[in-house]
C-alpha cells in the first residue's frame, strides 16, 4: 500500500477479566466489531497481555503455540475482514521449544502474522513474578507497514530509554508502549510515556489496561497518543472503550528538520569522576 501522510490510529483500553481467556476473547471481539464499523482505521492497537490479565500465575494456562491460538485466529479474522493492521498488545506464546513468551503479534491488512515482539526486561519487583513464568526476548523490533515505521515495547520496557532511541536512530516514526499498569504508579506512567515521545520527536501510543486484579489492586487506565512535541492528543480515564487519533507525519518530520537533535547526539558519553 502507498505511504500516506496522515495515518488513523484505533486504541482499545480494556479490563480483563483475569484467567478467563474465552470472556476476553468476546469482550475485545465486541469492541473492535463496534470501533471497525463506526470509523475506517489504518492500525489498531491493543494492550499487554489482554486475554488473560496480569497474573502470571495464569500464564501457563492461556499459553498457546500462536498458529494454534484462537487469539491470534480473532484478530487475524477482523485484519482480513477490515483490512487493518493491527498490533495485537501481547499474549502469552508457547515457543516450540516450550517455553513461554510475553510476545506482540503484529498483523497485517490481509490477516497474515508477519512478526512478533517479545518482551526485553520482564518485570518481577513488589510481588510480581514474571520473571519466574517467562522467558525474556533478546532485541528490539522495528515493523514498517504502510510505510510507517514502528519501534515495539512492551510495559516495563519503557523504563529503559535506551531501546526507544535506538528506534528513532533506525526511523522510527511512532512508538508504542502496550502495558498492565498499575495505578500506584501513575506519575512514572504518565513521565517516562511523555519523555520517550518528546526525546524522540515520535508519535507514542501509550496504552495500558484497567480494571481490577486478583489481589484487590487496579491496572492504572488512562491511555493515551501523545505528540512528537508532548501534547495529548486522546485519551482515556479509568473507563474501558477505545479512542480513535489521525497522526500527521509530514508535520513531524518537518518539525524533525527544523530542530535536527539527532546530529547532536555525541559518540560517547563516558562519565568523567571527580
Amino acid at each position: 500500500m502507498e505511504k500516506k501522510s496522515k495515518i488513523k490510529l484505533l486504541c482499545l483500553q480494556i479490563g480483563s477479566i483475569i484467567g478467563n481467556k474465552f470472556k476476553n476473547e468476546q469482550k475485545v471481539e465486541a469492541m473492535l466489531e463496534e470501533a471497525l464499523t463506526s470509523q475506517e482505521v489504518d492500525f489498531v492497537f491493543l494492550p499487554e497481555v489482554w486475554n488473560v490479565g496480569w497474573d502470571c500465575p495464569s500464564f501457563p494456562n492461556v499459553a498457546e503455540n500462536f498458529e494454534k491460538s484462537s487469539s491470534i485466529a480473532l484478530l487475524k479474522d477482523f485484519a482480513k475482514k477490515y483490512s487493518v493492521n493491527i498490533i495485537g498488545g501481547s499474549l502469552i506464546e508457547k515457543k516450540s521449544n516450550g517455553d513461554l513468551v510475553n510476545s506482540c503479534p503484529v498483523i497485517d491488512r490481509k490477516g497474515e502474522l508477519i512478526c512478533t515482539y517479545e518482551k526485553n526486561h520482564l518485570f518481577s519487583y513488589y510481588g510480581c513474578d514474571e520473571g519466574n513464568y517467562v522467558k525474556a526476548g533478546k532485541t528490539p523490533v522495528m515493523v514498517e507497514l504502510d510505510g510507517l515505521k514502528i519501534g515495539l515495547s512492551i510495559c516495563y520496557d519503557i523504563r529503559f530509554p535506551e531501546i526507544y532511541r535506538e528506534y528513532r536512530k533506525a526511523g522510527a516514526d511512532l512508538l508504542v508502549n502496550m502495558a498492565a499498569w498499575g495505578s500506584e504508579k501513575s506519575i512514572a506512567w504518565k513521565s517516562m510515556t511523555t519523555a520517550r515521545a518528546v526525546e524522540n520527536q515520535t508519535y507514542f501510543v501509550a496504552l495500558t489496561q484497567t480494571g481490577y486484579l486478583r489481589d484487590g489492586s487496579r491496572n492504572l487506565g488512562r491511555s493515551s497518543i501523545i505528540s512528537y512535541k508532548g501534547d495529548v492528543l486522546s485519551s482515556l480515564g479509568e473507563e474501558e472503550g477505545y479512542f480513535f487519533v489521525e497522526i500527521d507525519l509530514e508535520e513531524m518530520y518537518e518539525f524533525r528538520e527544523k530542530c535536527t537533535i539527532l546530529n547532536d547526539i555525541k559518540d560517547s558519553y563516558e562519565v568523567k569522576k571527580v
